[in-house]
Parts: structure tokens; sequence; C-alpha cells
């Protein structure tokens, strides 16, 4: 029997994803989509974000052959070190699917991919008063909320953020609600400080930060950082350790500060629940709140570059060479492009 093409297309959709090659560079690979299933929806991509310190490992091949596995996106394609489709941030519309979820903007744990087809148990609603491109930090606030629950900051307590990259800066705005006694934000780059001003955060600089704290985060994936968060941690407190190392070696001086005043260094990553709140919160219902926590216009703080999707290969490279910045944004062609 044969089909006729526009059969055919009720059933399939064309889109484009973007790949990272062997060789570390990234193009973008067009693919069929299959029409959504019950209980799937098929998503039109308005924006995608890029963690730049993440998806730098993976252009770069660092991933740990050790932890691959632990460290794959939830719909990635292809494996470490390439060619891989990676990305984990993005928010579109509902095209197909079930009549509730038609016409919602959405955020999923999707690579940069224009169009596709995943299950309505992933789709994440997005608040009406958080606009589009700044629900892409979805992803990333969910990572701080993850350190929130596993810290549990008290009443007064002494709070030091180590590391003003975006999850470092993400993590301070939330706690900026805190009623806390004290919360610094500590980064060795002097211009960090313009950040601090922005969401009203209390500034420092290494050899100016304040000691004896209750709980210290640390986000700078640094040596010299998680040394530093030691020395500011108070005895018998806990050092929140959100850095993502890849395959960087750590040194850290456990004959100083560590055992002499009994600290804790604890992780706190983002593939499960933290254990304070495992029993009673899923992934689904903290990527919720971190929908919610968006309506805070202060996020938009965040947001510092942009580009279009077919220039994303190109644009990426240029990207990873130089520092600074916080989230990328990636804009896709709409119908009315």
């Amino acid at each position: 029997m044969t089909i006729s093409r526009e059969h055919e297309l009720e059933h399939e959709h064309e889109a484009h994803a973007y790949w990272v090659t062997e060789t570390g560079d990234g193009e973008l690979r067009s693919e069929t989509i299959a029409k959504p299933q019950e209980g799937e929806a098929l998503v039109r991509t308005l924006y995608s974000g890029v963690s730049r310190g993440t998806e730098r490992v993976v252009h770069e091949g660092r991933v740990p052959e050790r932890v691959a596995d632990l460290m794959q996106a939830p719909h990635q394609e292809g494996d470490f070190p390439g060619p891989v489709k990676y990305g984990y941030l993005n928010v579109g519309i509902v095209e197909e699917g079930p009549e509730e979820w038609r016409g919602k903007t959405v955020f999923t744990l999707h690579p940069h991919q224009d169009f596709y087809v995943i299950p309505t148990s992933q789709l994440t609603a997005i608040p009406e008063e958080v606009p589009a491109k700044r629900a892409v930090l979805t992803g990333i606030v969910e990572v701080a909320i993850n350190a929130l629950w596993e810290a549990g900051p008290r009443l007064g307590d002494r709070v030091a953020v180590v590391g003003g990259g975006l999850v470092g800066g993400v993590l301070a705005t939330l706690l900026r609600k805190y009623p806390l006694g004290r919360l610094q934000l500590v980064d060795a780059d002097p211009e960090k400080r313009k950040l601090a001003a922005t969401i009203n955060v209390d500034f420092a600089e290494p050899e100016n930060a304040k000691s004896d704290n209750d709980i210290v985060f640390h986000c700078s994936a640094s040596n010299a950082g998680l040394k530093l968060s030691l020395q500011l941690a108070g005895d018998d407190s806990d050092v929140i350790e959100l850095s993502w190392f890849a395959d960087k070696e750590v040194t850290l001086p456990l004959g100083e500060d560590f055992h002499a005043r009994r600290l804790n260094i604890r992780s706190s990553q983002v593939g499960a629940v933290a254990l304070p709140r495992r029993h009673r919160r899923t992934n689904a219902e903290r990527l919720e709140q971190a929908a919610i926590e968006l309506k805070d216009p202060f996020f938009d703080t965040f947001l510092t570059s942009e580009c279009l999707f077919r220039n994303l290969p190109t644009t990426l490279t240029k990207l990873f060479e130089r520092p600074g910045g916080f989230c990328h944004v990636v804009a896709y062609p709409q119908p009315e492009d």
C-alpha cells in the first residue's frame, strides 16, 4: 500500500537539533519526529539556555568516564565524548497534545532543538507572570532550591555564597528573601560587586570575607574557592558543595580547618531531591517551585547574551573562548518570523 506524502506529514514533523561532534565542534542536524501519542505533547521551542560551565565541559570532552552515565541529560542522545545532543534548559509552547496542555508555555529538560515530542509528565507549566525568556532559568533555580533544601537556613543564620557565577548568583538571589543575620556573596573578581549591588546582597573579595558562618555554599568550581569556603565556615558547620569539577583534580588542606574545627562538606547534586525533602517532594514539584520563584524580575539580571538558533554552532565556540556573562539565551524562529 502506498502512503501519500500528505498522510505521512500528519504523523511526522521535521526538527533540527544542536549536536556536539567528536572534535568538540557543534552542528545543527535535522531529524524526523513522530506525531505525539497519548500522554505526549509536541513542543515548539521559544528559547533555550546555555549552562556555560556544564556545556563547556561537554564541548571539551571532559566528562569523566566513571560518571558518564550519571551525567547524561534527561533527553540526551549519543554518548560522551560525542557526538552527543546535549542541553537541559528549554522553554516552548505546546502545539499538539492533551487539551489541558495545548497553548501553554512550558519548561522541559530538553536539549537545544526547535521541535520535539515529550511525555506530558515531564512538562513544567510556566506561570503567566513569568516571561518565556526568563523561564529558561527554571533548571538553574531548581539547582539552587535543592541546595537550600539540603542546607536548611535558619532565622538569623550567617551565610556566605562563594562564587558569583550563574548558580551562585541565582542562589544568592533566593537567599536574600530569608531572614538571615548576614549574607555575603564572595568572589575574587571585583566585577561581581555589580551583580551583588543589583540583587541587593553584600559583596566581599576573599581577603575581606567574614568568617564564622553557619552555612557556606561553594559554587566557584575552583580549588581556591573550596579552600576559602572551609576557612569561612564556623566550627561544626556545613559547606554545601554545588560545583561540578568534572575531570579537575581537587586538593584540600585537610590538616587546617577541616578536622580541627569539625567541618562538614556535603554534596548538593540536582539529580535527586535533597534528602531532607526527598520523602515529601518530587523532582517535578521542585521544578514547579523553581518556576514560581521566577516571578521575581531580579532574575533577568542573569540573561546576559543571546543568539539565534541557526547561529548556535559558531556562537558557542566564541562563547566558551571568553569568560564572563551568565546565561546565554538561544532564540528560535517563530511562525511570524
